[in-house]
């Protein structure tokens, strides 16, 4: 307990700060102060109370203080000396600091009203200063205690875990937002939309159709993408990932703040392909240079002089890859969260969803993917982000004539389809043709197999499945093999589009 004021009759002594005397932070001059000037304006409490807790206070005589005000004022009830006096009166530690008559110093010395939230902020720092130091104690502590069920893995994915939710309390966000305040920012949404080159509320993908059709990625999106082998959901992924990390730039925002305003920095878990694959490819549609020509090194002057060229433009782009295979949905989050709090994050892209692990095992497969999926949710939510996992299909598709898949199609489907905002399936009709060709002695099924593969080589359809925003239809693209890429397709017509 600091030595606090006398009572009244007396002139007050400084309480003990976080200073030389005391290794424990603590600003017992500012909870002073913010409790003095609610007690003579009860208005003071609505501007602090979504940052301050009880808890948050150091002197214990504070803290139940506040409570009391707490409570008090959540039954809509005037606090001051007069009426807080019954409830102190037994006060142990009030009886240290001169009884009640603490209460009326406290009003006494309040100066200043328009200062309460730099107070509360100010309590609350010194709280969190607080916080960390336990929580390296009890890391220390973990740490040098052995248990053989004790991965210490596991115990750094905790440790930043935690460390994050520090990071991210004391905002003043969460609870009620009345009509007008929630207008204002859809109002503001839409105008940055508008302002935006392509009219767009989110990130764009850099394919315009696509772009169209879902307004651009939107931040606490779950987006799945999906499709059967060979059909390009990885090269569509990684096409996207290097538009948005291609076009990062950082600025200052239409609220005044200091951040990305175009494209954006993306994490990449590739939980099937190393890093240098992932990269081959990307770098393979940045020069402009066939995959395998690279893997082999079988380029010409000029295609090796794009390939550098393209390598120096990549090392300035914003794009981290995490190729560690078999994640648990645990170590995922914490990865994330820690790019974020040390490089930034505007974008992740897990490829793919079926190869991560559950944090713990579950009775079936269902349950499991139920669990990752919740997961990928909270990720985008917590870090404010658009996500994209990839998923496999199921062989059904295969059985069908018309090989377009469905939601129907998505492995453990019931899970994904429920948690996710956005289902988008990738379809190569050029893929299942070629595959149809007839013998070179049938003439006739030869020409017409010709006509056919015509009309669709080069192209691919995006088929949104679902969009809980939006639209739902299909959107073609180009499709270049060799350099594994993605692209706007020059057409006159669009499919159909209806809304959900």
């Amino acid at each position: 307990m600091h030595d606090g004021p006398p009572p009244p009759d007396g002139a007050p002594e400084q309480a003990h700060g976080a200073g030389a005397d005391s290794p424990i932070p603590c600003n017992v001059e500012a909870e002073q102060a913010l409790l003095g000037a609610i007690l003579v304006n009860n208005d003071v409490y609505e501007q602090v109370e979504r940052l301050v807790e009880p808890q948050h206070f150091y002197d214990p005589v504070h803290e139940r203080i506040y409570e009391l005000i707490k409570n008090r004022r959540a039954k809509n009830l005037l606090v001051s000396p007069v009426t807080l006096k019954p409830f102190l009166e037994d006060d142990p530690g009030i009886a240290e600091l001169g009884g009640t008559a603490y209460l009326a110093y406290l009003a006494g010395a309040a100066v200043s009203f328009s200062a309460a939230k730099d107070y509360g902020q100010a309590i609350y720092d010194m709280f969190l200063r607080r916080e960390i130091m336990n929580l390296g104690q009890e890391i220390h502590h973990r740490a040098v205690t052995i248990h053989p069920d004790d991965d210490p893995r596991e115990q750094i994915v905790k440790a930043e875990q935690a460390l994050y939710g520090l990071a991210e309390k004391g905002r003043f966000e969460g609870g009620f937002k009345s009509f007008v305040k929630a207008a204002a920012e859809s109002v503001d949404a839409a105008n940055a939309a508008y302002m935006r080159d392509g009219n767009l509320a989110g990130i764009s993908t850099g394919l315009i159709d696509l772009d169209k059709q879902m307004g651009g990625l939107h931040p606490s999106d779950l987006i799945i993408l999906a499709g059967r082998p060979s059909m390009g959901k990885t090269t569509l992924a990684t096409n996207i990932a290097f538009n948005i990390a291609r076009d990062w730039r950082e600025g200052e925002k239409p609220d005044g703040t200091y951040g990305t305003i175009d494209g954006g920095k993306v994490g990449f878990f590739s939980l099937e392909m190393s890093a240098e694959q992932l990269a081959t490819r990307v770098l393979s549609e940045a020069a402009r240079v066939p995959s395998h020509k690279l893997r082999r090194g079988d380029m010409t002057e000029d295609e090796f002089a794009r390939f550098v060229e393209a390598a120096r433009e990549l090392e300035r782009m914003p794009l981290y890859i995490d190729d560690t295979p078999a994640l648990p949905i645990s170590t995922v989050a914490a990865r994330a969260r820690r790019l974020k709090r040390q490089h930034g994050l505007d974008l992740l892209v897990i490829d793919y969803l079926q190869l991560l692990r559950p944090a713990t095992a579950k009775d079936s497969r269902v349950n499991e993917v139920s669990e990752i999926t919740q997961g990928l949710k909270a990720i985008a939510k917590e870090l404010d982000i658009p996500v994209i996992a990839l998923s496999q299909l199921s062989r059904q598709v295969e059985s069908r004539e018309d090989k377009r898949p469905q939601l129907s199609d998505l492995r453990e489907s019931g899970s994904i389809e429920q948690d996710a905002d956005v289902v988008m399936f990738v379809f190569r009709e050029e893929y299942y043709r070629e595959r149809e060709k007839p013998s070179e002695t049938e003439h006739e099924k030869m020409m017409s197999w010709q006509e056919l593969m015509e009309q669709v080589r080069g192209k691919a359809e995006v088929i949104l499945g679902k969009q809980r925003h939006g639209p739902i239809g299909s959107v073609e693209l180009s499709f270049e093999g060799e350099f594994t890429k993605f692209g706007n397709l020059a057409k006159e017509d669009q499919r159909g589009i209806e809304y959900e």
